[in-house]
């Protein structure tokens, strides 16, 4: 259900849609200061992980231990995430997101100055919990001070940035590791948030959304809490532990199914409900959701295994594996402001059916490479990937947002990002198991050929052990080569898996129902 009206005494600050919107260097500063705040939220969640394993050994612990770094990062954002539209309602949107910039750079910086690895898991897990506001709100913000004719503009650009931060990521971790220390990826961040920080409340701070003291729903929270933490958890251990062979994942599966599914009960029933579900009553949001998470599913799966299977099957480092991925962000910077620009006249489920269709044609292309592929094979089908990444993420955040009223865009932008970064969770946790699962498959089969009944076999071994191997190493080697052929194969399995996938979310775009209007749910010019 909506939210119930606000308390008749609490006096609302001026609305920033009574302000005109603004126009030249004022709009130019605060598109930069927003830009870079979010930049750096999306970029703090891939930078890490380069760095895990030097961040490890400098603290004295193991690198699995080391990736509680990364998990409790992601596992605090993504229980915030929801609360964006009731923290926007309840401190305005202005507020929340200036303090949310803010405490994202005092948390940041306590991660440098850690010294041992339970601070900075307690300081990653605070820098997570304020961070959950901020990517759905640079959006908010920004649609709401750009002109109607120019909001198209506006989503291209926060889509640009959430785009490419994460592919530059681990390529800027690396970097910064390799050349400086692991604790400037966090110091980094100090200058650029508290210059977007002040930058956005000097243009803004007269522009205050209107607040709404409404009760605090404790028991939605707390199912809220637990539910998605468990969840999260769960997704982020899971491998490691062998999934449900282990008490404590099964233990958390059934935490986090019975904690949801009554947090959803809830929060449809309660008269202040802390998460606006009653958004997914509208069909355009419904659908929107659904295919971004979707599409998110199979496009973060990619991003995970390939480089994944660069690195630990072909040989490459981590700068060449993200060299080897970061092309994807070339075409999808130079596409995004194009998008923008047509996003007001053209059928957005036909610009999405593209995007899907360029995403099916390139992991289709992928699941042929071989483990002779080169490095020049493997970039091209990542930079026209890139063209289909603005014609995905653009237009379909204007299909979710379509027809909403500007006071439930926070709410809108939250929940879409929550389901974003959850089927990023559940990708990552799903797609490695599988690649995992398939290598084994493959591993299997090839070996059965090798026999003394295979000819080709024969002729193998005989050659190893005519240039001095004895027979164990001859077979040794044999294996080795087995299991470069055997992961080359899973991953192409996956990529053809995907590729199925993306073509079959085609048809779900087109339940989506026009007019689509311009950005933020304003009438179409």
């Amino acid at each position: 259900m909506a939210v119930a009206a606000a308390d008749p005494a609490a006096a609302p600050l001026p609305a920033a849609a009574t302000k005109p919107p603004l126009r030249g260097g004022a709009l130019a500063l605060l598109t930069l200061a927003i830009a870079l705040s979010t930049f750096m939220e999306v970029l703090d969640i891939t930078i890490v992980n380069v760095s895990v394993p030097t961040i490890a050994g400098s603290l004295s612990v193991g690198v699995s231990e080391g990736t509680w770094a990364i998990s409790s990062y992601s596992l605090a954002s993504a229980i915030v995430q929801p609360l964006t539209g009731w923290l926007a309602r309840r401190f305005g949107e202005v507020r929340t997101f200036t303090a949310s910039v803010t405490l994202f750079v005092v948390f940041s910086m306590l991660c440098g100055f850690a010294n041992s690895m339970p601070m900075l898991v307690l300081f990653r897990l605070l820098q997570g919990l304020v961070s959950g506001p901020m990517v759905a709100l640079s959006m908010t913000l920004l649609l709401a001070n750009y002109p109607n004719e120019k909001k198209g503009m506006a989503l291209a650009l926060w889509a640009m940035t959430v785009i490419v931060a994460p592919i530059f990521g681990p390529i800027l971790g690396g970097w910064i590791t390799d050349n400086y220390s692991w604790h400037w990826i966090f110091f980094i961040n100090a200058p650029v948030g508290l210059l977007a920080a002040l930058v956005v409340w000097t243009l803004l701070r007269d522009r205050e959304t209107p607040i709404q003291k409404v009760p605090i729903d404790r028991i939605g929270l707390a199912l809220l809490v637990i539910g998605v933490g468990s969840l999260q958890f769960m997704l982020d251990n899971g491998n490691d532990k062998d999934w449900f062979s282990s008490p404590l994942i099964t233990t958390l599966g059934i935490v986090a199914l019975v904690c949801l599914t009554f947090f959803v009960a809830w929060e449809l029933t309660d008269r202040h409900p802390v998460v606006d579900l009653s958004l997914f009553r509208r069909r355009n949001f419904r659908v929107g959701v659904i295919a971004l998470s979707v599409g998110m599913f199979g496009f973060f799966g990619i991003n995970v295994i390939y480089p994944l299977w660069l690195q630990t099957t072909l040989g490459y480092t981590a700068e060449w594996a993200g060299l080897a991925t970061a092309p994807v962000g070339i075409l999808a910077v130079f596409f995004s402001p194009l998008v923008g620009r047509m996003i007001a006249k053209a059928d957005l489920r036909i610009m999405v059916s593209f995007a899907f269709l360029v995403f099916a044609f390139t992991t289709h292309w992928f699941s042929t490479f071989t483990a002779q592929a080169s490095f020049g094979q493997l970039i091209w089908p990542r930079l026209i990937q890139g063209m289909g990444v603005a014609f995905f993420f653009i237009p379909l955040n204007q299909i979710i947002l379509s027809g909403l009223p500007p006071s439930e865009i926070a709410s809108a932008s939250g929940l879409s990002n929550f389901f974003r970064t959850i089927a990023g969770s559940i990708s990552t946790a799903v797609t490695v198991t599988l690649w995992q699962h398939r290598a084994d498959y493959h591993h299997a089969v090839l070996t059965e050929s090798v026999t003394a009944a295979r000819p080709a076999a024969e002729q193998w071994l005989g050659t190893l052990q005519g240039v001095g191997m004895g027979q164990a190493q001859a077979l040794s080697l044999t294996d080795q080569v087995i299991n470069l052929q055997a992961f080359t194969l899973a991953v192409n399995d996956l990529f053809l898996l995907f590729s199925g996938l993306f073509v079959a979310m085609i048809v779900l775009v087109w339940w989506a129902k026009p007019p689509f209007g311009s950005t933020g749910g304003a009438p179409a010019h």
